[in-house]
């Protein structure tokens, strides 16, 4: 990590959104998980009427703490230190002088420029200096190997320093890579991180995803946030998972074949002579299955990080 950055020892902002751009809960899981452990205290609320689309965000119907009924709403909140939160600490384990804020919330259904143009003015209330957009997707990858992480930014000198790439993504897009543009616009520097959650265990939270995230995050930023349960979580995720790979035969075989795309373009010896002989091999065995897909996608070619909808 560079000595000095707008990352390491500015005012930070991490943004994330449920919906689209959550795949297994993983980004807004960080988020959240950011917000208790260092006792972030809820600055702003974005005015839900304006955004979000209640026939697709529902409220919903609870009870408090104190046993009152009522109507929980969707809710977009800025949060931010407070008197009685934690000081973020340095991957050194060290008391860190930076701030931390979280941006999350529902996906927006409707008039994201608007939205934009006032998230950018509350980061020029709160004086932000750099802001790390959170992802997760769907995608081809086995769940029991390392979930990648990928890493971007428009911005040259962030790429430089961080040795990262640019995206080279082209297609639909999400609020994140709409918020993303609008604020490299505005001069603000920035860094997105895309998960890879492994679509066939799409329908439950994935703890693992989450903590890759963190990680990345942490080595990135120097900003250390406790694991809490998140490493016994992503454990249990792992071998629930396994234990319903070992009851279903089609499903175990689809995994057998990710793990070995995976394990192929990841060796050290790998070259493109043997990821395009692994494609070929990957093809023959998907035709040999009578034409049926396994119980995910059908594939399309060895493991390679893909590219997020930014």
């Amino acid at each position: 990590m560079p000595q000095h950055s707008p990352f390491n020892d500015g005012r930070l902002l991490v943004v994330a959104f449920e919906g689209w751009n959550d795949a297994g809960e993983a980004a807004s899981g960080l988020a959240r998980r950011i917000v208790d452990a260092l006792g972030l205290d809820e600055l702003r609320e974005i005015d839900g009427e304006q955004y979000v689309d209640y026939q697709f965000n529902r409220p919903t119907v609870g009870s408090d703490e104190n046993g009152v009924r009522g109507i929980q709403w969707p809710r977009i909140v800025l949060y931010g230190p407070g008197e009685g939160g934690q000081t973020a600490m340095s991957a050194a384990g060290e008391p860190s002088e930076r701030e931390v804020f979280v941006l999350v919330g529902p996906e927006p259904s409707r008039t994201w420029r608007a939205f934009c143009a006032e998230v950018i003015d509350l980061a020029d209330v709160y004086a932000i200096d750099a802001v790390v957009f959170v992802g997760a997707m769907l995608a081809d990858v086995p769940h029991t190997r390392p979930i990648s992480v990928f890493v971007s930014s428009e911005d040259a000198g962030v790429r430089a320093a961080f040795d990262v790439d640019r995206s080279s993504y082209e297609g639909p897009t999400g609020i994140l890579g709409v918020l993303s543009d609008t604020m490299d616009k505005a001069g603000l520097t920035t860094l997105s991180l895309w998960a890879s959650v492994p679509h066939y265990v799409h329908n439950a939270p994935s703890p693992k995803a989450t903590l890759s995230l963190l990680d990345k995050m942490e080595e990135l930023t120097d900003v250390t946030v406790p694991r809490g349960t998140l490493l016994d979580d992503a454990t249990q995720w792992e071998e629930g998972i396994d234990a319903l790979a070992s009851d279903d035969e089609d499903m175990a075989s689809y995994i057998e074949q990710l793990e070995q795309a995976r394990d192929t373009v990841d060796s050290p010896e790998a070259s493109g002579d043997a990821i395009a002989q692994e494609f070929e091999q990957y093809l023959r065995r998907r035709e040999r299955k009578d034409g049926k897909d396994g119980p995910g996608q059908a594939g399309e070619g060895p493991w390679r990080p893909p590219q997020p909808p930014q």
